[in-house]
């Protein structure tokens, strides 16, 4: 490999910080039963400890985003869960707001035809800015499970108007450094109609929101087949791409680990994002999170495995030559523009991400490296024995 790719290689891999989800350490599960293991956080401090082995071992995971419902109590205060956090050389990330687990929300959140559970829902979120705000945390995160299973259940129309209204409300209370970020969803678990469905709904609702306002891409919420890197290229031209959920899918929302399916669709997402700047000399504000959820996998080992694939991804998608693959665009030149993506994809970057590591001092191998040190085993034992004091489940007696 030559030195302007590793050049470039290095550079991207420096710009590139990967937010780790709090709820990826803990036990997950389906709708059918939850799948227990020793080693899973039991509590917001396992989390922060989880995230920051992974970020020390990759170097790329200096925040970790979470649930307000879920990560905060009486005790799990903002302020101790951000000292926490402090004490282990990361950031509390992106807040995210619980509208869906409460029974108030069986028919919908801000979509509810109860004003008293709109109101309920509102002021939820105004709480998790407030939160935000505490943890120094300049992210919302909004995803609505709201939507109808019957044709007839519900106005559509109405539900709609009540979205932008309280979401313009969320909007005025946001601090200057602060962005709102909107989800979508096509399905689940509504079925019939889920009231912010796709990149279109969620970009208009940005639009009449606020500036501060950007849509949110979760790399698995699409119908099969959707080009997922149009819709990027889309909200990069719009100024209103704010970020992902990074996992793989392969017939719906599977949440599985990232490049795991189609690496290469990973890779063109990213290209269109090094092509964006390369064409307006200004790297785009993105946050990138993960989102997946680890029922089978070791939640740190997958995490780890999860970031060092972006990390060859977009190493790889920085190779890309822009200044030829315009040209060749600008004539026509379909199989040579296309090349320039393939070669890009098929290049081995590893010997270059492994001199980036060595230069930041990190482990060449971060997954090997963590799986030799025996701290998997450690933290299973020291919770295991942490559960059978609380009284929690564990893996070994779960059924």
């Amino acid at each position: 490999m030559n030195n302007i790719h590793t050049e470039r290689i290095f550079q991207a891999l420096d710009g590139l910080d990967i937010e780790l989800p709090s709820w990826g350490f803990a036990d997950t599960g389906t709708r059918f039963g939850k799948f227990h293991q020793d080693a899973a956080a039991i509590d917001i401090y396992d989390k922060i400890k989880d995230a920051a082995t992974v970020h020390r071992l990759t170097g790329a995971c200096s925040t970790m985003a979470v649930h307000v419902l879920w990560d905060f109590n009486e005790e799990q205060t903002p302020a101790t869960v951000t000292r926490a956090a402090t004490s282990e050389s990361i950031r509390i990330g992106s807040i995210n707001p619980n509208l869906f687990q409460d029974q108030v929300y069986k028919l919908g959140s801000f979509g509810n035809p109860d004003t008293g559970i709109q109101n309920q829902a509102l002021q939820h979120c105004l709480d998790s800015i407030d939160i935000a705000t505490q943890c120094d945390s300049p992210i919302i995160t909004l995803w609505f499970a709201d939507g109808t299973n019957y044709p007839g259940q519900d106005d559509i129309r109405r539900r709609k108007r009540v979205f932008e209204q309280h979401l313009q409300r969320c909007h005025e209370s946001l601090s200057e450094d602060q962005t709102l970020l909107i989800e979508y969803k096509p399905f689940e678990p509504a079925f019939y109609h889920t009231d912010i469905a796709d990149w279109g709904m969620s970009l208009q609702l940005a639009q009449k929101t606020g500036s501060q306002a950007k849509v949110l891409v979760d790399t698995g919420h699409h119908y099969a087949s959707q080009n997922i890197e149009q819709i990027v290229a889309w909200l990069l031209d719009e100024g209103r791409l704010g970020g992902f959920h990074f996992n793989d899918r392969r017939y719906a929302d599977d949440d599985l680990t990232l490049g795991s399916i189609d690496p290469y669709q990973v890779f063109r997402i990213f290209a269109e994002i090094h092509g964006y700047a390369h064409d307006t000399g200004s790297a785009p504000e993105i946050a990138y999170m993960v989102d997946q959820s680890h029922n089978l996998k070791p939640k740190i080992q997958a995490m780890i495995q999860t970031v060092t694939w972006a990390q060859e991804l977009y190493a790889k998608a920085a190779l890309v030559d822009f200044n030829k693959l315009r040209q060749y665009q600008s004539t026509g030149d379909i199989i040579e523009a296309e090349q320039c993506l393939q070669r890009a994809f098929m290049t081995d970057v590893t010997g270059a991400i492994k001199d980036w590591r060595n230069q930041h001092k990190l482990p060449e191998n971060p997954l090997q490296s963590y799986r030799e040190s025996g701290h998997e085993q450690t933290i299973a034992k020291e919770r295991k024995e942490r559960r059978a004091q609380l009284g929690l489940s564990s893996a070994s007696s779960y059924a």
